[in-house]
Protein backbone atom coordinates (compact mmCIF):
# COMPACT_ATOMS: atom_id res chain seq x y z
CA UNK A 1 0.00 0.00 0.00
CA UNK A 2 1.28 3.31 -0.96
CA UNK A 3 2.17 5.74 1.63
CA UNK A 4 0.46 8.95 0.80
CA UNK A 5 0.19 12.92 2.34
CA UNK A 6 -3.15 13.47 1.51
CA UNK A 7 -2.70 17.44 1.88
CA UNK A 8 -0.03 19.96 0.93
CA UNK A 9 0.14 23.19 -1.35
CA UNK A 10 2.36 24.69 -4.18
CA UNK A 11 2.98 27.92 -5.41
CA UNK A 12 4.27 30.98 -7.18
CA UNK A 13 4.24 33.64 -4.13
CA UNK A 14 2.14 36.78 -5.06
CA UNK A 15 1.72 39.28 -2.90
CA UNK A 16 -1.49 40.27 -3.72
CA UNK A 17 -3.09 37.08 -4.72
CA UNK A 18 -1.77 34.86 -1.71
CA UNK A 19 -2.40 38.00 0.60
CA UNK A 20 -3.91 35.17 3.32
CA UNK A 21 0.19 34.57 3.52
CA UNK A 22 0.11 37.38 5.99
CA UNK A 23 3.74 38.98 7.38
CA UNK A 24 3.89 36.97 10.42
CA UNK A 25 4.13 33.84 7.95
CA UNK A 26 6.87 35.09 6.57
CA UNK A 27 8.72 31.89 6.25
CA UNK A 28 6.13 30.85 3.24
CA UNK A 29 6.49 34.12 1.90
CA UNK A 30 7.93 32.32 -1.45
CA UNK A 31 7.79 29.80 -3.87
CA UNK A 32 7.11 26.52 -3.03
CA UNK A 33 7.82 24.34 -6.02
CA UNK A 34 7.77 19.89 -6.50
CA UNK A 35 11.88 20.07 -6.13
CA UNK A 36 11.47 21.59 -2.45
CA UNK A 37 9.15 18.85 -1.83
CA UNK A 38 10.33 15.68 -3.06
CA UNK A 39 13.06 14.78 -1.26
CA UNK A 40 11.01 15.66 1.97
CA UNK A 41 8.77 13.11 1.06
CA UNK A 42 11.15 10.46 -0.07
CA UNK A 43 13.37 11.05 3.36
CA UNK A 44 10.03 10.37 5.15
CA UNK A 45 8.83 7.39 3.55
CA UNK A 46 6.06 8.81 1.04
CA UNK A 47 5.45 7.61 -2.48
CA UNK A 48 3.31 10.62 -3.42
CA UNK A 49 1.22 13.61 -2.07
CA UNK A 50 -2.22 15.23 -3.04
CA UNK A 51 -2.05 18.77 -3.96
CA UNK A 52 -4.50 20.89 -3.29
CA UNK A 53 -5.52 24.74 -4.31
CA UNK A 54 -4.26 27.25 -2.50
CA UNK A 55 -5.87 29.81 -4.92
CA UNK A 56 -9.63 30.07 -6.49
CA UNK A 57 -8.85 30.60 -9.84
CA UNK A 58 -8.70 27.76 -12.57
CA UNK A 59 -5.83 29.07 -13.95
CA UNK A 60 -4.47 27.81 -10.46
CA UNK A 61 -5.88 23.81 -11.59
CA UNK A 62 -3.88 24.67 -14.97
CA UNK A 63 -0.73 25.33 -12.81
CA UNK A 64 -1.25 21.99 -10.81
CA UNK A 65 -1.83 19.86 -13.97
CA UNK A 66 1.39 21.12 -15.20
CA UNK A 67 3.26 20.28 -12.04
CA UNK A 68 1.73 16.30 -12.32
CA UNK A 69 2.65 16.11 -15.65
CA UNK A 70 5.90 16.74 -14.60
CA UNK A 71 6.23 14.95 -11.17
CA UNK A 72 4.56 11.41 -10.97
CA UNK A 73 4.72 11.57 -7.02
CA UNK A 74 2.17 14.33 -7.49
CA UNK A 75 -0.88 11.26 -7.59
CA UNK A 76 -3.83 13.70 -7.30
CA UNK A 77 -5.07 17.07 -7.54
CA UNK A 78 -8.02 18.73 -5.57
CA UNK A 79 -9.08 21.92 -7.76
CA UNK A 80 -10.73 24.95 -7.77
CA UNK A 81 -13.90 25.82 -10.44
CA UNK A 82 -17.05 27.90 -9.39
CA UNK A 83 -19.50 25.70 -8.09
CA UNK A 84 -22.46 28.61 -8.35
CA UNK A 85 -21.84 29.08 -11.83
CA UNK A 86 -24.19 28.01 -14.54
CA UNK A 87 -21.75 26.38 -16.39
CA UNK A 88 -20.44 24.04 -13.92
CA UNK A 89 -21.22 20.79 -15.17
CA UNK A 90 -19.70 21.95 -18.49
CA UNK A 91 -16.32 22.80 -16.52
CA UNK A 92 -16.41 19.61 -14.56
CA UNK A 93 -16.65 17.45 -17.46
CA UNK A 94 -13.68 19.21 -18.83
CA UNK A 95 -11.52 18.57 -15.46
CA UNK A 96 -12.99 14.58 -15.70
CA UNK A 97 -10.40 14.51 -18.86
CA UNK A 98 -7.55 14.58 -16.35
CA UNK A 99 -7.04 11.34 -14.30
CA UNK A 100 -5.05 13.19 -11.57
CA UNK A 101 -7.95 15.62 -11.00
CA UNK A 102 -9.78 13.74 -8.34
CA UNK A 103 -11.99 16.77 -6.80
CA UNK A 104 -12.83 20.08 -5.51
CA UNK A 105 -12.95 22.51 -2.78
CA UNK A 106 -13.90 26.08 -2.21
CA UNK A 107 -12.57 28.01 0.37
CA UNK A 108 -15.69 28.01 2.75
CA UNK A 109 -14.13 29.27 5.80
CA UNK A 110 -13.29 32.50 4.59
CA UNK A 111 -16.64 33.09 3.32
CA UNK A 112 -18.74 36.26 4.54
CA UNK A 113 -22.06 34.25 4.19
CA UNK A 114 -21.22 31.40 7.00
CA UNK A 115 -23.57 29.23 5.31
CA UNK A 116 -22.80 29.36 1.96
CA UNK A 117 -22.82 25.52 1.49
CA UNK A 118 -26.63 26.13 1.89
CA UNK A 119 -27.30 28.17 -0.91
CA UNK A 120 -29.01 26.55 -3.99
CA UNK A 121 -26.53 27.48 -6.30
CA UNK A 122 -23.67 26.07 -4.25
CA UNK A 123 -25.77 23.01 -3.86
CA UNK A 124 -26.18 22.74 -7.34
CA UNK A 125 -22.88 22.49 -8.22
CA UNK A 126 -22.47 19.96 -5.51
CA UNK A 127 -24.74 17.93 -6.65
CA UNK A 128 -23.24 17.57 -9.79
CA UNK A 129 -19.93 16.47 -8.63
CA UNK A 130 -21.05 12.79 -8.15
CA UNK A 131 -21.55 11.59 -12.57
CA UNK A 132 -17.82 12.83 -12.81
CA UNK A 133 -16.90 10.70 -9.95
CA UNK A 134 -15.46 13.97 -8.05
CA UNK A 135 -14.63 14.49 -4.43
CA UNK A 136 -15.21 17.22 -1.93
CA UNK A 137 -12.87 18.83 0.21
CA UNK A 138 -15.03 20.54 3.31
CA UNK A 139 -12.80 23.47 4.20
CA UNK A 140 -14.35 25.14 7.16
CA UNK A 141 -13.76 26.90 10.89
CA UNK A 142 -15.82 25.23 13.93
CA UNK A 143 -18.87 27.64 13.67
CA UNK A 144 -19.94 26.51 10.46
CA UNK A 145 -20.14 22.68 11.59
CA UNK A 146 -23.69 23.09 12.60
CA UNK A 147 -24.41 23.43 9.13
CA UNK A 148 -22.73 20.61 7.56
CA UNK A 149 -25.22 17.55 8.35
CA UNK A 150 -27.57 19.51 6.18
CA UNK A 151 -25.38 20.09 3.57
CA UNK A 152 -23.76 16.45 3.62
CA UNK A 153 -27.12 14.64 3.89
CA UNK A 154 -28.80 16.00 0.60
CA UNK A 155 -25.33 13.96 -1.42
CA UNK A 156 -25.23 10.19 0.57
CA UNK A 157 -23.41 9.11 -3.24
CA UNK A 158 -20.44 11.91 -3.07
CA UNK A 159 -17.58 11.17 -0.71
CA UNK A 160 -16.34 14.40 1.52
CA UNK A 161 -13.59 14.77 3.20
CA UNK A 162 -13.05 17.32 6.42
CA UNK A 163 -10.03 19.40 6.28
CA UNK A 164 -7.70 19.89 9.26
CA UNK A 165 -10.02 18.16 11.60
CA UNK A 166 -12.46 21.31 10.92
CA UNK A 167 -9.34 23.61 12.42
CA UNK A 168 -10.40 23.82 16.41
CA UNK A 169 -8.99 26.62 18.57
CA UNK A 170 -6.25 24.34 19.84
CA UNK A 171 -4.04 27.33 21.58
CA UNK A 172 -6.97 28.44 23.73
CA UNK A 173 -7.78 24.39 24.59
CA UNK A 174 -11.43 24.51 23.25
CA UNK A 175 -12.97 21.60 21.99
CA UNK A 176 -16.59 21.14 23.28
CA UNK A 177 -18.74 22.71 20.70
CA UNK A 178 -16.29 21.35 17.85
CA UNK A 179 -16.90 17.76 19.11
CA UNK A 180 -20.36 18.12 19.34
CA UNK A 181 -20.34 19.20 15.55
CA UNK A 182 -17.53 16.50 14.79
CA UNK A 183 -19.37 13.75 16.21
CA UNK A 184 -22.53 14.96 14.37
CA UNK A 185 -20.83 15.17 11.10
CA UNK A 186 -19.63 11.75 11.47
CA UNK A 187 -22.45 9.91 11.68
CA UNK A 188 -22.42 10.53 7.50
CA UNK A 189 -20.74 7.19 6.67
CA UNK A 190 -19.49 9.24 3.23
CA UNK A 191 -17.24 11.70 5.12
CA UNK A 192 -13.95 11.38 5.99
CA UNK A 193 -11.35 13.36 8.03
CA UNK A 194 -8.03 14.46 7.07
CA UNK A 195 -5.58 14.71 10.38
CA UNK A 196 -3.92 17.96 8.84
CA UNK A 197 -3.48 21.44 9.65
CA UNK A 198 -3.44 21.20 13.64
CA UNK A 199 -0.36 22.85 14.22
CA UNK A 200 -1.32 26.25 12.63
CA UNK A 201 -4.52 26.05 15.14
CA UNK A 202 -1.93 25.48 18.57
CA UNK A 203 0.42 28.06 19.82
CA UNK A 204 2.64 28.42 17.05
CA UNK A 205 5.76 29.14 19.09
CA UNK A 206 5.02 26.81 21.93
CA UNK A 207 3.02 24.15 21.59
CA UNK A 208 3.68 20.46 23.32
CA UNK A 209 2.97 17.29 21.43
CA UNK A 210 0.63 16.91 23.99
CA UNK A 211 -1.82 19.36 23.09
CA UNK A 212 -3.25 17.51 20.04
CA UNK A 213 -3.81 14.58 22.32
CA UNK A 214 -7.37 15.52 22.99
CA UNK A 215 -8.41 16.16 19.44
CA UNK A 216 -6.94 13.52 17.86
CA UNK A 217 -8.50 11.16 20.32
CA UNK A 218 -12.22 12.77 19.34
CA UNK A 219 -11.77 12.35 15.82
CA UNK A 220 -9.94 8.75 16.25
CA UNK A 221 -13.10 7.88 18.07
CA UNK A 222 -16.09 9.64 15.70
CA UNK A 223 -14.67 8.89 12.66
CA UNK A 224 -12.71 5.46 12.84
CA UNK A 225 -9.18 4.82 11.62
CA UNK A 226 -10.98 3.71 8.02
CA UNK A 227 -11.75 7.16 7.64
CA UNK A 228 -8.69 9.03 8.65
CA UNK A 229 -6.43 10.75 6.03
CA UNK A 230 -2.67 11.90 6.71
CA UNK A 231 -1.93 15.02 5.54
CA UNK A 232 1.24 17.38 6.09
CA UNK A 233 -0.29 20.63 5.08
CA UNK A 234 2.97 21.46 3.97
CA UNK A 235 4.09 24.13 3.30
CA UNK A 236 1.75 25.81 5.56
CA UNK A 237 2.27 23.80 8.96
CA UNK A 238 6.26 25.92 8.60
CA UNK A 239 4.72 28.69 10.01
CA UNK A 240 4.31 25.88 13.78
CA UNK A 241 6.37 22.82 12.71
CA UNK A 242 8.73 21.41 9.75
CA UNK A 243 7.27 18.62 7.85
CA UNK A 244 9.22 16.40 10.35
CA UNK A 245 7.51 17.63 13.93
CA UNK A 246 3.66 17.69 11.84
CA UNK A 247 4.44 14.34 10.94
CA UNK A 248 5.97 13.36 14.00
CA UNK A 249 2.78 14.32 16.22
CA UNK A 250 0.99 12.10 14.11
CA UNK A 251 2.96 9.44 13.99
CA UNK A 252 3.85 8.97 17.82
CA UNK A 253 0.16 9.16 18.58
CA UNK A 254 -1.04 6.36 16.67
CA UNK A 255 2.49 3.72 17.10
CA UNK A 256 0.17 1.93 19.53
CA UNK A 257 -2.26 1.30 16.48
CA UNK A 258 -2.48 -1.97 14.69
CA UNK A 259 0.05 -2.00 11.51
CA UNK A 260 -2.88 -2.17 9.21
CA UNK A 261 -4.52 0.78 11.09
CA UNK A 262 -1.63 2.93 10.58
CA UNK A 263 -1.36 1.63 6.57
CA UNK A 264 -4.82 3.71 6.32
CA UNK A 265 -4.14 6.36 8.07
CA UNK A 266 -0.85 7.23 6.12
CA UNK A 267 -2.11 5.92 2.83
CA UNK A 268 -4.56 3.60 2.29
CA UNK A 269 -7.20 5.84 2.93
CA UNK A 270 -6.51 8.11 0.41
CA UNK A 271 -5.75 5.70 -1.97
CA UNK A 272 -9.43 4.73 -1.30
CA UNK A 273 -10.78 8.20 -0.84
CA UNK A 274 -9.24 9.49 -4.11
CA UNK A 275 -8.97 6.61 -6.32
CA UNK A 276 -5.21 7.44 -6.41
CA UNK A 277 -3.01 4.64 -8.63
Amino acid sequence: MMRIDAHQHFWQFDIERDSWITEDMSVIRRDFLPADLEPVLKSNGFDGCVLVQSDQSEVHNQFMLELAEANSFIKGIVGWVDLRSPDVKERLAYYSTFKVMKGFRHVLQGEEDRQLMLKPAFLNGIGQLVQFNFTYDILIFPDQLAFIPEFVKQFPDTKFVIDHIAKPDIKHRQYEEWEKGMRAVAQFPNISCKVSGMVTEADWHQWKPEDFSKYLDIVTDAFGTNRLLYGSDWPVCQVAASYEKMLDIVKNYYASFSPDEQAAIFGGNAVKFYQLT
